[in-house]
């Protein structure tokens, strides 16, 4: 896609075009470890090809959504960081703003995402008075917060439709062969989607995992993987004056030595609000290691503007931005006329808000380059289902190189279990 391109004037104050070329042989070297499956977790590298393996699922997939549609009101996705943040990324960014206000489509409903006992009690009483299904998605089933999710959820599934009709309404994505929930699966007679076991959690929204959940709510998830696709066929090369993702994980590497220790995710659409939450997921988790890595931050503008805008232009200048621009807005609005002009704005009359949202992207981009901020931005034609596949596998490749380049192991998560064996050990005493 010509039209998704990776603008850098913003850096051009910071970064001198020797130093990004000087590490050529840095980015050839990660290529080399992932082209080759030679580094450090090489076993979790099924997501290289997954846009084109993914499609050969996709009958399977949209015939399960049909059901579901058919059948319910709402479906329920349960799980936690990767197993719900890459559906509800593509939901939020693709969908209508109020999509479980609008119409008749199929809602989309999250639980299993924090232990918080008010959000679940409210959930159940949302889903007392609805038809739902249930996509529990976790490869062992033991997981604390989705356990828990599906533990309860499923009772009142069970106590409202009988045992034999919500088995017909589960939906469980986990591991092909072992695990309590595939054991579960197996014994119920629940339709089954596998998570593949060369990819982890971060890396899945490409899957069923992150596929099914789309489909369910009308995605068109097979122009999602086609973009996908495409960016997987536009980055071979190692060549940084040819390769744009390669070029982002590099700069991000000289940012990183220069002192700029937290990257701030900035849209100027809400909508990419819970992609900018996927993305802080697979980079954090991938990089943050050995007590290395870029802290993920997130900001939408110009809401973020009025709480965070002040500290980003003269506070501590341990940042760099990287922006996601839209050049074409799902859908416009004109401003309208008003004879007695109250507010003053009839200057903006029979102008579109994108253009004020636009003039708020330059002016913004101006003026924290001017507080020696440095920007990169990352532009997409529109917000479709081809360019959101396409930049997800963009970030994928980009975040797989970025943390070979910082030497650690992208794939793996040895910090998480921290505060999960504290966790067991006092809710056992």
């Amino acid at each position: 896609m010509r039209d998704v391109f990776l603008n850098t004037a913003g850096i051009e104050d910071f970064i001198m075009e020797d130093e990004l070329l000087a590490l050529q042989p840095a980015i050839d070297s990660a290529h080399n470890l992932l082209t080759e499956k030679r580094g450090p977790g090489s076993e979790y590298l099924g997501w290289l090809d997954l846009p084109t393996t993914a499609m050969t699922q996709v009958p399977e997939i949209m015939q399960a959504a049909e059901r579901i549609k058919a059948t319910s009101d709402a479906l329920v996705v349960i799980g936690i960081g990767g197993s719900y943040l890459g559906s509800r990324a593509a939901i939020e960014a693709l969908g209508h703003s109020f999509h479980n206000l609008k119409g008749n489509a199929t809602k989309v409903l999250f639980a299993g995402h924090n232990l918080s006992s008010s959000y679940h009690a409210d959930l159940l009483d949302v889903l007392q008075d609805m038809d739902f299904s249930v996509n529990i998605i976790s490869k062992s089933g033991t997981t604390t917060e989705p356990a828990i999710a599906f533990r309860i959820i499923k009772d009142l599934l069970e106590s409202k439709y009988g045992r034999e009709e919500a088995k017909k309404r589960i939906y469980a994505t986990t591991d092909a062969q072992r695990g309590a929930l595939r054991t579960l699966t197996e014994q119920e007679g629940y339709t089954a989607f596998a998570i593949p076991g060369d990819i982890g959690g971060r890396y899945s929204v490409l899957t069923p995992v992150g596929l099914l959940p789309m489909a369910a709510v009308g995605i068109d998830i097979e122009a999602l993987l086609k973009g996908a696709m495409q960016a997987r066929e536009d980055f071979p090369d190692p060549n940084l004056s040819l390769n744009s993702c390669y070029q982002y994980a590099a700069i991000r590497n000289l940012l990183y030595r220069k002192g700029k220790a937290v990257e701030l995710l900035v849209s100027y659409e809400p909508g990419l609000q819970y992609f900018c939450e996927w993305w802080k997921q697979l980079f954090g988790e991938s990089e943050g290691k050995e007590g290395k890595g870029i802290f993920p931050a997130a900001a939408i503008f110009s809401t973020d503007l009025h709480s965070l805008g002040q500290y980003i232009q003269e506070g501590t200048k341990l940042l760099f931005e990287t922006v996601i621009k839209v050049s074409k807005p799902r859908r416009e609005l004109l401003i309208p006329h008003n004879a007695k002009d109250f507010d003053q704005l009839n200057y903006l009359a029979d102008k579109g808000m994108d253009f004020v949202n636009d003039c708020a992207y330059k002016g913004t981009l101006q003026a924290h380059t001017q507080g020696t901020i440095p920007n990169l931005v990352i532009q997409l034609p529109d917000l479709s289902a081809q360019s959101l596949g396409y930049l997800l596998y963009f970030m994928e490749k980009a975040c797989a190189i970025s943390a070979y380049m910082l030497g650690v192991n992208p794939f793996n998560q040895p910090g998480v279990e921290a505060y999960k064996k504290n966790m067991y050990t006092l809710l056992k005493d």
